[in-house]
């Protein structure tokens, strides 16, 4: 059944929602300090429930595609985006992935040849300004390191974002396979990793059971498979435009579930990045139709089309 582009770009918005859900989840549900434990069950789950109910491998060139997307996406962004949300005083690392609509703009442009306008790169900084109104507290020292993981992990998930379009999917396959390939991906990256720096997974009670079944089910499983749909669907920058709701939500939550105060200067940012979110669906009339053309018979040639309307 078709989707109108409004209920397409309404549902491909509950994925960075359902995301701003992550800090209250894990500050009351979670164990604490297991960030990359945590990471690993985020992704690995998720991936292998939608493994099973795809029941679809990867062909030819995509095995080592899906290893790049999952990287890119899950694998990378997860311990990067924890290893700055550590290290950098409050809030600061979700200012830099709320630049991440900057970032696709410009690899759109290398990548998929759709050039930015004035109005989308306004649009992206607008954004980003509101975001830190939100969520930015009092001033602290900047630590080189969290703010490196920082910008890595907004420009891991561009990447793999714009590339998720330019190589769209196989003849065939829908977005629920092509969202457990990456997730499986991700998660076999993470665990490793998880294992080597925090050690045996902890001992998990009812609630923090419960927690991380949320976490693979609602906020990845189901979140990641709205996005990437999405992202078939949309333009890059459309998708990223979205990222904001995010920190939007964590605030709302935090009023709502954890009983933070929202300040007047939070209200007008969370208007700002808002308002940039709406506005970000309307700024990709511009983009220009790039065909790809690849030798791998696997892989067939997509028409990258900016499907916003004409005005």
């Amino acid at each position: 059944m078709a989707v109108s582009r409004p209920a397409l770009i309404a549902l491909t918005a509950l994925a960075p929602v359902s995301w701003g859900t992550t800090y209250a989840l894990t500050t009351e549900f979670l164990p604490a300090d297991r960030p990359l434990f945590t990471g690993l069950m985020r992704a690995l789950p998720a991936g292998l429930l939608l493994l099973a109910l795809s029941r679809v491998l990867p062909r030819g060139a995509w095995w080592w595609k899906a290893a790049v997307l999952g990287a890119l996406n899950i694998g990378a962004f997860f311990p990067l985006l924890f290893l700055s949300a550590y290290r950098l005083p409050g809030g600061m690392a979700a200012v830099v992935g709320s630049a991440g609509p900057l970032f696709v703009a410009g690899l759109s442009a290398l990548l998929l040849g759709q050039r930015p306008t004035r109005r989308t790169l306004l649009t992206g900084a607008v954004a980003a300004f509101g975001v830190s109104l939100v969520v930015l507290r009092a001033a602290g020292a900047l630590d080189a390191l969290g703010v490196l993981a920082a910008v890595a992990a907004t420009a891991s998930m561009s990447t793999g974002t714009v590339l998720t379009q330019r190589w769209g999917r196989p003849e065939g396959v829908g977005p629920l396979a092509l969202t457990g390939w990456q997730l499986t991906a991700g998660g076999l990256l993470i665990a490793p990793l998880a294992l080597l720096v925090e050690g045996a997974p902890p001992a998990l009670d009812a609630r923090a059971a419960g927690g991380y079944l949320y976490l693979a089910v609602a906020n990845t499983a189901v979140a990641y498979w709205l996005w990437f749909r999405g992202i078939g669907r949309l333009t890059a920058t459309q998708v990223t435009f979205l990222g904001p709701l995010s920190p939007l939500t964590a605030a709302v939550v935090g009023w709502a579930a954890l009983g933070q105060a929202l300040t007047p200067v939070q209200l007008v940012g969370m208007g700002l990045a808002f308002g940039a979110t709406v506005a970000g669906q309307f700024t990709t009339r511009e983009a220009r139709v790039v065909r790809f053309t690849r030798r791998n018979p696997l892989d067939r040639a997509t028409d990258l089309t900016d499907t916003a309307p004409r005005r």
